[in-house]
């Protein structure tokens, strides 16, 4: 008969389980899969001063004409200027009952052409050196957070830093 040696109460087996991980549900990530693999957009507004106003946070697939209206709503302008993305009839509707200019360039795709004021539309580099401002925080360029939650806030956090400047 063999006999197995007596194990120490201090390392023997108990019965409490190990914490379980915390689930994280599918929207709290806002993570979309695309060409450049797993990705967040950053949709926001600026002022004249290329300061960020209105921030969302999606998943890398989504489009952004469908974050216009959200981030548009409330802010009063003269003009709106974006890109060839927010190209929409929609979305020009919607700029034109607040009371503002639509500088939008057409899409290359768009049977018919809407005119453009590419005087104006040279102004819009104030949103591209607001994200360039926003990535010298490597939290930021990196995401490192796995929910939207702490990296939404974190994005709030440096546009504060930013609005200080």
């Amino acid at each position: 008969m063999t006999m197995l040696p007596s194990i120490p109460r201090w390392c023997g087996h108990t019965s409490r389980r190990p914490p379980a991980r915390a689930a994280v549900k599918k929207g709290d990530q806002a993570l979309g899969l695309t060409r450049g693999g797993l990705t967040t957009k950053i949709h926001l507004v600026t002022d004249g001063r290329g300061r960020p106003l209105p921030i969302i946070l999606t998943p890398g697939q989504w489009g952004d004409v469908t974050q216009a209206p959200a981030l548009l709503a409330g802010l009063k302008a003269r003009r709106v200027l974006a890109d060839k993305a927010y190209d929409s009839h929609q979305l020009r509707r919607i700029i034109a009952e607040a009371g503002a200019e639509a500088v939008i360039p057409s899409n290359p795709t768009r049977k018919h052409p809407v005119a453009c004021d590419f005087d104006a539309y040279k102004v819009r580099n104030c949103i591209e050196r607001c994200f360039n401002k926003l990535k010298h925080f490597r939290h930021i360029a990196t995401r490192y957070d796995r929910r939207v939650s702490y990296f939404l806030s974190f994005t709030h956090l440096a546009a504060a830093m930013l609005w200080m400047r």
